[in-house]
């Protein structure tokens, strides 16, 4: 098929401009720099651990971040990070001032694997200071989506947040792969109901996507995998592109976490653990 086969008009819910505005999100992994062992019972455990609840009360205190989490992965050595920052002078505060604070003793013992950033657009100088930090990155530009219930945050004890990476398997792929997400956006509206957030971001630089999907609750994203979009339409897309990482935070359940790995999906689940929303929440994860 010619790439003019996947052009087409963006169906009336996701015409609305997004209203982040100046937001940038970030989810990340990070992992014990030496694998394998009993590292949850180690030293090194201990200390990435207290390093990156530092770091988190010193997100608190900086008036530049919107929200923040870290969470300990269910199953696996890991922490998984999520930043909402209130514009990209306040992320370059950040990784500058709180990064670098905590940076030395942190790589001692962990290395960050994938991180996704997301925004209208973001600009060199936030890649800049993450890339000067040594952080694998990917940075997406907002391309459609739509959320519900006028922005209003989840509940936390229910929801999952689902944000993934999709490359293209050539540059020829990306129109294509495009189209396939702009129909998962365009059926979910009406086939999941509770599918509370769907935004799609164009990577910079790369042929591939980044998706956030925010669910109420662990029935609707079993119903997602099983029987909705993602049943639709998961071939169709695994026949130009494959998963590069997938994030789950929120309460997974066991059956999801075995069907999203049957599905291969190669994913990273965390629980809600320490976490801080200032006082109106973000536009990027809701308001409070």
């Amino acid at each position: 098929m010619t790439t003019a086969t996947f052009i087409k008009p963006l169906p009336p819910h996701m015409t609305d401009p997004i209203r982040i505005g100046a937001e940038i999100s970030v989810t990340g992994k990070w992992v014990p720099k030496t694998p394998g062992g009993l590292f949850r019972k180690s030293p090194d455990s201990t200390e990435m651990l207290k390093e990156w609840e530092d770091i988190h009360a010193g997100a608190r205190a900086d008036s530049g971040v919107l929200s923040t989490e870290i969470n300990h992965a269910i199953g696996a050595d890991a922490v998984l990070v999520h930043h909402v920052f209130k514009d990209a002078d306040a992320l370059v505060h950040y990784f500058s001032d709180t990064g670098t604070k905590h940076m030395q003793a942190l790589t001692a013992v962990a290395k960050p694997e994938h991180h996704l950033f997301r925004g209208i657009e973001v600009p060199a100088r936030a890649r800049d200071a993450v890339n000067a930090k040594g952080v694998e990155a990917a940075y997406g530009d907002f391309l459609f989506g739509f959320v519900r219930e006028d922005y209003r945050a989840p509940d936390t004890e229910t929801a999952v947040q689902v944000t993934a990476k999709w490359t293209a398997k050539s540059p020829e792929h990306l129109q294509e792969l495009k189209y396939w997400w702009q129909e998962v956006g365009t059926d979910a509206f009406s086939m999941e109901k509770d599918m509370l957030r769907y935004e799609v971001y164009q990577v910079q630089g790369e042929a591939a996507l980044i998706i956030h999907e925010t669910f109420r609750d662990t029935g609707e994203l079993m119903f997602h995998l099983t029987k909705g979009t993602a049943n639709k339409y998961k071939k169709g897309i695994d026949q130009i592109a494959a998963p590069e990482c997938y994030f789950f935070r929120g309460p997974v359940s066991w059956t999801i976490r075995t069907y999203s790995k049957f599905m291969h999906l190669p994913a990273t689940y965390s629980s809600l653990g320490s976490n801080h929303t200032e006082p109106g929440g973000s536009m990027s994860s809701g308001l409070t």
